[in-house]
């Protein structure tokens, strides 16, 4: 393949002919390279088999691209021969799903996974390890996860025909305990996932700060602090001077730091990068990012990034082109198979049911009618992003709904959403993406982004 190198960030790069004397994180795939990201997979089971109304469209979809990229929200075992135990601490639910899985994501075509999420030790250790050999077998590459830190952090690598991807994942939504962490001096690594941790605050006008300050000064125990005029800490919540009530959050720079060594990296073994970054902020009932993560999101692709894909809010936010890159703000929900089985004993307590007379079943329906009943979470796309000159040409979005009136054994497995639908959520999509500057064209019940090359800096790149 020919190189085309591109301004990625300020650390030098090849130049055509040129000798790399620095490790180039020039993108250099081959005219024609086409990624495919959807979001989260909240699937139980196997699903090419079955009978699956209009399944079969989206496979044909996503067969044909060269990387096709999910993240995975559920851990895979044999619970007859499983080891170890539902953790006290888990994402919300806990996800399991079947070993043939495994096998069948890849007849569905993925063979990328993000691996960090608020899910990853549902199942302790025992479930993320055994995840994790069930999909080296199906031959999926994974990433986010690993025995420390370095090895969760670091990119994993696909090899195809039009070039090397390299996919990094990390969580910035995640269980505590599930953090990695690398050696130090005689203490081991820690297993888990790749960690983006957020300092979160509470934006609020002077004159309510100024009234949050008298509460916390008036408490038992509490210290006035006369240096700091701009926050209150109040019961471990930071508050912060705002024009309007909000949430703000800060990144940790270590967290940061590791991030984008691992861009960097990644990208200087691979031809192409793909970063996926699973959170939920400020709240699965936001259609916009969090404050901070545009500009995460640009730090990113100038470190090397050639995608920037974020899911875990389970509905759809807008779309950024940056220097002919695309950032998804979040891609939604691609399967809400819920038909996990077995559930811990700790999440029928949650929703008030006895192990001795309710099913799984009505523990599930419990938790999805709490906070997944809205339509808005079944309505989703499935994205095509196509390469030409080593910058983005075109992005096709693909309308899906996830059988929102079904019943729930048949509910959650995407088709393509018919045309009054379709125009539905492609509209919604274009509002929340016009902020960013993109426009959206609809072309057959098919969203459609065109990209002309522009040159950044004397280098070409797509806008």
């Amino acid at each position: 393949m020919e190189e085309h190198s591109h301004e990625n960030g300020h650390h030098s790069v090849q130049q055509d002919g040129g000798y790399d004397a620095v490790g180039s994180i020039a993108t250099n795939v081959a005219d024609g390279f086409t990624v495919i990201a959807v979001g989260d997979l909240i699937v139980s089971r196997p699903l090419t088999k079955g009978n699956h109304s209009g399944f079969d469209k989206i496979v044909k979809i996503l067969r044909d691209a060269d990387a096709t990229f999910g993240n995975m929200e559920t851990n895979i075992f044999d619970i007859r021969s499983f080891k170890g135990s539902p953790q006290a601490e888990y994402g919300g639910a806990y996800h399991v799903s079947l070993p043939d899985l495994g096998p069948d994501l890849k007849a569905m075509g993925f063979n990328l996974m993000s691996r960090a999420n608020n899910h990853t030790l549902d199942w302790g250790l025992e479930g993320m390890g055994e995840t994790s050999r069930i999909l080296d077998e199906s031959g999926i590459v994974h990433a986010g996860v690993g025995e420390n830190l370095a090895q969760a952090g670091a990119a994993r690598f696909l090899e195809t025909a039009r070039g090397r991807v390299a996919l990094l994942s990390f969580a910035s939504t995640f269980m505590p305990m599930s953090r990695a962490c690398d050696p130090a001096d005689e203490a081991p690594g820690r297993p888990g996932l790749n960690p983006l941790r957020l300092a979160e605050s509470i934006l609020v006008p002077s004159e309510m700060l100024k009234n949050l300050r008298q509460v916390r000064d008036a408490l038992p125990g509490c210290q006035s602090s006369h240096g700091n005029s701009d926050r209150v800490v109040l019961s471990g919540v930071t508050y912060k001077t705002g024009d309007k009530v909000g949430y703000s959050f800060e990144p940790n720079p270590r967290d940061v730091a590791d991030i984008l060594r691992n861009v960097r990296r990644g990208k200087q073994f691979a031809d192409f990068c793909i970063i996926t970054h699973h959170g939920h902020e400020p709240g699965n009932w936001s259609q916009q990012p969090p404050d901070y993560q545009q500009s995460f999101a640009h730090e990113m692709i100038d470190a090397g990034a050639d995608a920037y894909v974020v899911h875990g809010p389970h509905q759809l936010r807008g779309i950024e082109i940056y220097k002919g890159r695309p950032i998804f703000y979040s891609i939604g929900n691609f399967m809400m198979d819920d038909l996990r089985s077995p559930v811990g004993a700790d999440m029928f307590a949650e929703y008030g049911k006895d192990p001795g007379a309710d099913t799984d079943a009505e523990v599930t329906v419990a938790e999805m009618a709490s906070g997944f009943s809205d339509p808005v979470f079944y309505e989703s796309i499935i994205t095509v992003s196509r390469f030409e000159q080593n910058q983005l040409a075109e992005l096709r979005l693909y309308p899906i709904e996830l059988g929102y009136s079904k019943r729930f054994v048949s509910r959650g497995i995407p088709r393509l959403a018919p045309p009054p639908l379709a125009r539905v959520i492609l509209e919604r999509l274009q509002k929340l993406s016009e902020p960013f500057g993109t426009q959206i064209a609809f072309d057959n019940g098919v969203g459609v982004i065109r990209l002309k090359p522009v040159r950044y800096d004397g280098l070409a790149r797509g806008r």
